[in-house]
């Protein structure tokens, strides 16, 4: 049985004093919930000022990003040691709105990917279709070259050290969000993937999130579905009882 996981995308929200205080909230709203893994994702500038607040707390500190190399003159990236030292265990990589705004590709998705998991973090690796790639029926296709070419090269226990989201760009912000049976064929479609690429055993290990204006109201129908492990929650993860609320859908 696959152990859910849910994590909080801050994106470019909260400083280090406004992330100490919904950090102090959700610790509170989730005291006692230890069946399903949480993680969050602040801004790097709150990253240092949140993980001082999580000390003692079972949610994991996540990163929204981090570069192929170990260092050097890349501007306004960050590497996976520094991310380490600042006690950070996931890095999500590939979200929609890098691919969209910053040019992000399948290549640089796979290298960030496998930079992370060589640092010993656990990638949540993004994927997912436009509305446009969906009307045209090229919602599989797209999964299918997004997920070969983001995971190439791993091999071993990289795929027990890797969490997919699955995030219908569609959905993302704009208060749509797929059906239950939609999310789940998606999911499914993914898991067969991954046991093409990693066997039937590590695929059926894989969590696969879905990341897609999950709330409140709609988290535990999602959650229910057989192939979908958790969520990348984006608006929800900055309000702290929204946020515990979808945690415990999925408990």
């Amino acid at each position: 049985m696959r152990r859910k996981i849910v994590a909080g995308n801050w994106k470019m929200n909260k400083t280090p004093a406004e992330a100490t205080v919904l950090v102090a909230a959700l610790r509170e709203a989730l005291d006692g919930l230890s069946s399903v893994d949480v993680a969050i994702c602040p801004p790097f500038t709150a990253l240092p000022a949140a993980a001082e607040a999580l000390r003692g707390s079972a949610i994991g500190l996540g990163a929204q990003n981090v570069h192929w190399e170990a260092a050097g003159a890349f501007t306004g990236e960050i590497a996976a040691p520094m991310l380490v030292e600042l006690g950070v265990r996931y890095a999500i990589v590939g979200h929609s709105e890098r691919r969209q705004f910053f040019g992000e590709t399948d290549a640089t998705v796979n290298r960030r990917a496998r930079a992370a998991l060589g640092a010993g973090l656990i990638p949540i690796v993004c994927v997912g279709e436009t509305i446009q790639e969906r009307e045209a029926d090229q919602t599989r296709a797209v999964l299918e070259r997004q997920v070969r070419a983001g995971l190439e090269g791993l091999s071993g226990d990289d795929w027990d050290r890797l969490v997919i989201a699955y995030e219908p760009v569609w959905a993302i912000g704009t208060g749509r969000t797929a059906s239950d049976a939609q999310a789940q064929d998606a999911h499914a479609f993914i898991r067969g993937l991954l046991r093409s690429l990693a066997g039937p055993d590590a695929a059926g290990r894989i969590r696969i999130q879905y990341g897609g204006s999950m709330k409140p109201g709609n988290a535990a129908g999602l959650l229910a579905q057989p192939d979908i492990d958790g969520g990348l929650i984006g608006g929800a993860s900055l309000a702290a009882d929204d946020f515990a609320a979808i945690v415990r859908g999925g408990a």
